[in-house]
């Protein structure tokens, strides 16, 4: 038996999402008996001369029926003899976008429906292209009513070529596209003998089949810490679910976005010690050492993650009032809750043709690029290489409604330049800085902060080396690096001064600049 497997049937206004879903709860007898019985007396007191309206399954709300069309996310659980399944049944009326966008934020696979008689509207373009930025890698387009147009296969392949367009458009990987009639049942669960054209599979037996695991690009370690755990003054444990790859005792990682350099010492699974844990779990880790570390930050053994305060993210917006440049939010990202502005507006996108366009503003349910700043800078990486980490919503500061969600696209770390100084103290536009304390060695061209690397694996560049301290250290080699690291390892106290007094000097690195004020 196959993984559970989380999907979303979304599309236009009136596409047949939810009867198609309700159909197929009928047809393969997924369905109770006082479920069943309450079907066919709602369908009969309903406006479809006594037939069958399986919609009525899982449009629940008195909104919904009256209206006859979808306004809140339904989920349904159910199961096959083959696989498990959790689908979120979305409403397809553009006022409720963002309510679509809730659930396509979970799924593995979208269900797309297209009206056979309307082909793809521009209410299907949007949703398809929210899924795709919501990174659902797999989809399915069921070309829907085909009773209505006679089964033709000619009226079908005009829909697959302007579905086959989108696809590209957007870049999706994984498409497949089923003729079905959710009304009448026609390849919902089984083939259809009113299409022997189409020789594939019907739309459940490719749901029981389809393999949605996803390959791991990355498969570093990182757990975004949710929570400290301090239940008495003798352990310190940081909790969380591991978004990505497996930690292990005695394994080394970093402390974002201080970059520390500990050893995991122990990790707990709920109550029970285990010496390794996967993706997916949550667990309980105590480090070696006391480090700065609380809610927000990240555990991690990848050099690929680094601390960010500006990004660039394409964002769903939500409200009803405009987006202006200028806004501040509250910026929920990963475990982190943290001030943000919104720098700038660097284009919309049109849901039709993809096209980018220019905007000062943006309005409910646009869909636009823009730069976003955080109040300070936080672990944020781009959403293809990290769902957790790439992925926020906005917060209304006053309101505290959800505002928008997005996903990051760039957020490069930001060389910072090195103070030039006062009046007093100016510094070199080239040399190296090394912390032996901390671990770690920077590496400082035309000053700015090329790069940080561990102390271990910092080679001497020929350039002046300084001590934190911004005093210059006598190391004109390698071999002289190696001695000063190997003396300082094996220092006693009391000779520090001594210690540093043999291996400083004075330079140029840094000067003193003294001024004489006239009058």
């Amino acid at each position: 038996m196959r993984g559970l497997l989380k999907f979303i049937t979304c599309g236009s206004v009136d596409d047949g999402k939810s009867t198609l879903i309700g159909h197929m709860l009928y047809d393969a007898r997924l369905l109770y008996a006082d479920q069943e019985k309450a079907l066919l007396l709602d369908s009969r007191a309903g406006s479809r001369d006594g037939a069958i309206d399986y919609s009525l399954l899982l449009d629940g709300l008195m909104a919904e029926r009256e209206q006859g069309i979808t306004i809140d996310v339904a989920y349904c659980y159910f199961a096959t003899d083959k696989r498990s399944f959790i689908v979120a049944d979305t409403p397809g009326h553009e006022e409720y976008t963002r309510n679509m966008a809730v659930g396509a934020s979970f799924a593995e696979l979208a269900v797309v429906m297209v009206d056979a008689g309307q082909g793809v509207l521009a209410q299907t373009r949007r949703h398809a292209r929210i899924c795709s930025f919501m990174g659902i890698p797999y989809f399915v387009f069921a070309v829907n009513k085909m009773d209505l147009a006679d089964y033709r296969e000619e009226r079908f392949l005009e829909i697959q070529k302007e579905i086959d367009r989108l696809a590209a458009a957007l870049k999706l990987s994984h498409v497949k596209i089923i003729p079905v009639s959710a009304t009448e049942g026609d390849n919902v669960t089984e083939k259809s003998g009113n299409m022997p054209w189409y020789t594939g599979e019907p739309l459940l037996r490719y749901l029981e089949t389809v393999d949605v695991r996803e390959q791991e690009a990355d498969s570093y370690f990182c757990l975004p810490v949710q929570r400290v755990c301090r239940p008495n003054h003798e352990f310190r444990g940081f909790q969380g679910e591991i978004a990505s790859g497996k930690s292990f005792v005695g394994q080394s990682i970093k402390a974002l976005p201080g970059n520390e350099t500990v050893t995991i010492r122990r990790i707990l699974n709920g109550d029970k010690e285990v010496q390794e844990a996967q993706t997916g779990q949550a667990v309980t880790i105590q480090l070696d050492r006391e480090v700065d570390v609380s809610r927000g930050c990240v555990l991690t053994d990848s050099d690929l993650l680094h601390p960010a305060k500006t990004v660039t993210a394409t964002i769903l917006w939500m409200e009803d009032a405009y987006l202006v440049p200028g806004k501040e939010y509250l910026v929920k990202l990963g475990t982190r809750k943290i001030p943000g502005i919104m720098k700038s507006i660097e284009y919309k996108i049109d849901v039709n043709t993809g096209e980018s366009l220019p905007a000062d503003y943006i309005k409910k349910n646009e869909i636009a690029v823009c730069r976003l700043e955080f109040a300070e800078k936080i672990v944020v990486t781009e959403f293809q290489k990290n769902k957790i980490l790439g992925a926020f919503i906005l917060i209304d500061r006053v309101s505290h409604m959800t505002s928008a969600c997005g996903v990051v696209e760039t957020a490069a770390p930001e060389k910072e330049h090195i103070p030039i100084g006062d009046d007093r103290l100016q510094y070199s536009d080239y040399f190296d800085m090394i912390a032996v304390g901390s671990g770690a060695a920077v590496r400082i061209r035309n000053r700015e902060i090329e790069d940080i690397v561990r102390l271990p694996d910092y080679r001497y560049t020929g350039f002046p080396v300084l001590d934190e301290k911004g005093a210059v250290l006598r190391i004109r080699s390698g071999e002289e690096l190696e001695a000063f690291l190997h003396e300082y390892r094996h220092l006693d106290e009391g000779k520090r001064p001594e210690f540093y007094q043999r291996w400083t000097e004075s330079g140029t690195v840094r000067k003193v600049v003294c001024t004489i004020a006239s009058g």
